[in-house]
């Protein structure tokens, strides 16, 4: 869908989330009334441009929650006041990534997460912005949910669109919050609490206690699945524009939902349909970044990687372009950037046993340096020469911008979903049921065949070195975290589902090779909610 006219007329005020997150009473004056009347008199009997002009802006800012700055965390890092950061932070609190390589202080960027500290805590500043990040979502989309109710959208496609839109943020949001703050459902959190269900914006609304998981698992799949009614209903599909809200996001993470809750045959059903709409994957060519220079030089061009360029990667279902996209994952993840991944020596590498265990033929191998030093590396502006370990990674590195220019200052577009995690929720749905090994196994060989070396023999689960003898649903966390690596925090999160503890040892080039108890993967309630919100209890 194109956008929406971007206009609101002085006719609505946007408010923000207070620092506290959900229960805390909003920094904002009571609404006015006759105000909102007014409104949803406009949006019940307005034209079309009238309705526009005053919904537009809301419904506009709804894809963009997907890349947000988090505001009132209290924490400056950029590890925690962008979405970005915290699914790097959550990267550094599994196996598969190395941070930096030496022995690491409580002052390097990311050091309490890799050390396996004590994150989970709820005075801990890290472990409030993922609350702060997931509130302030449900409480913008909660704002203009409250104007289109079912009578006044009625079938108005333009009211039809935005709601799915606030519908679809909303069931994203809440399960950020289940997936962090409560235990994996299938692993016992199935009978556990759940999050306090806010429907509403208002500010003077009661307190709300948490209802139970199983409810509110019930309410994010009514959210999505509406949503995806709602999309079908105003025929907006799946668009070619990469920022919208579209049938392929809706039903991401309707497939990441279904997974969570053991909704296999729904999660089929969901990729099956994003993957009709979105088959193509990346090249070798665009796969992360390549060494160009000549003569010495070092010269890894982001134009050419599909990483961080959207115009090479066929695979992006949500994505934003140069300029709107937020660059603080490749701050964090560039080792020849000039921020926290490079210059400040928070090096994010791979853990040597994955490594070993991606096959020569995989070209997914070249997005890592290998087991020797990389060598002196220059940083400009500063002229600060550093030596770059071994198995640091490709896959985000640029020593420019797409802009062209050699400053390091990181122009780069982003994305959030793609169709290769859409082929592996689908394998690790059917690999989840009785008698669907063989299907689970074709749908990963689709991805290995798109990931073998040019000119070699074509990788399937029968002739992957590092997965004989695996089981299917085996083969399929393997290649998830070949695949997935860095991306997302998605390693954290599928361990704590899978119920697969942290463990470093034997790995050769881990800093830290302490361990991490899935019953330690769970967040406390951040304490500023548990002092704001009497009915609120700690998990």
């Amino acid at each position: 869908m194109k956008k929406i006219r971007n206009y609101i007329g002085g006719l609505l005020a946007v408010a923000t989330l207070s620092i506290a997150g959900c229960a805390k009473k909003l920094d904002v004056p009571p609404p006015n009334s006759l105000q909102d009347q007014q409104i949803r008199d406009l949006l019940a009997n307005g034209t079309p441009e009238e309705i526009q002009l005053i919904m537009g802006s809301m419904a506009n800012s709804m894809p963009l929650l997907f890349n947000t700055t988090i505001s009132g965390q209290g924490v400056a890092d950029i590890s925690y006041y962008t979405n970005q950061g915290l699914s790097v932070m959550r990267s550094l609190e599994a196996d598969d990534m190395v941070l930096g390589d030496e022995p690491i202080d409580n002052v390097l960027a990311g050091s309490i997460e890799y050390n396996l500290g004590n994150f989970q805590g709820l005075g801990a500043g890290n472990n409030a912005a993922f609350w702060v990040h997931a509130w302030g979502i449900i409480t913008k989309a909660n704002q203009m949910l409250d104007f289109l109710t079912d009578d006044i959208v009625g079938s108005n496609t333009f009211l039809q669109n935005a709601k799915a839109r606030g519908l679809v943020i909303r069931a994203y949001a809440y399960n950020f919050l289940m997936e962090n703050y409560q235990d994996a459902y299938l692993q016992g959190g199935k009978a556990k609490a759940g999050m306090p269900l806010y429907t509403t914006f208002d500010p003077s609304q009661p307190l709300k206690a948490r209802s139970s998981a199983e409810e509110t698992y019930a309410f994010i799949k009514k959210d999505i699945t509406d949503a995806v009614s709602l999309l079908q209903a105003s025929a907006t599909g799946y668009t070619s524009d990469l920022t919208d809200i579209d049938l392929g996001v809706a039903n991401f993470i309707l497939a990441r939902i279904a997974l969570v809750t053991g909704d296999w045959g729904g999660a089929v059903t969901a990729c099956n349909s994003i993957l009709s709409n979105y088959p193509s994957l990346m090249g070798e060519e665009v796969y992360g970044s390549r060494n160009t220079g000549s003569g010495g030089t070092t010269v890894f061009d982001p134009a050419n990687n599909g990483f961080l360029n959207n115009a090479k990667n066929p695979e992006v279902i949500l994505g934003f372009p140069l300029g709107t996209a937020l660059t603080y994952f490749n701050n964090l993840m560039n080792p020849f950037g000039s921020g926290y991944g490079g210059l400040n020596k928070a090096y994010k590498r791979i853990d040597q046993r994955l490594y070993d265990k991606i096959a020569g033929d995989d070209y997914r191998k070249d997005c890592f340096q290998g087991n020797t030093a990389f060598g002196n590396y220059t940083y400009s502006p500063s002229n600060t020469v550093l030596t770059l370990p071994s198995y640091i990674n490709f896959k985000f590195a640029a020593t420019k911008g797409l802009e062209g220019d050699n400053t390091h200052s990181l122009e780069t577009t982003c994305y959030y979903m793609r169709t290769s995690e859409v082929l592996l929720m689908k394998a690790e749905a059917l690999a989840q049921q009785s008698g669907k090994d063989n299907e689970a196994k074709d749908v990963l060989n689709i991805l290995l065949a798109a990931r073998t070396r040019d000119g070699a023999a074509t990788l399937t689960c029968d002739n992957y070195p590092a997965m004989s003898g695996m089981t299917a649903l085996q083969m399929v966390q393997l290649q998830t975290r070949i695949e997935m690596w860095g991306e997302g925090g998605l390693e954290f999160y599928n361990n704590k589902r899978w119920n697969i503890p942290v463990d470093r040892t034997g790995s050769a080039n881990h800093i830290n090779t302490n361990g991490l108890p899935v019953s330690k993967m769970t967040m406390e309630i951040p304490a500023d909610e548990m002092n704001n919100n009497p009915l609120m209890t700690q998990n």
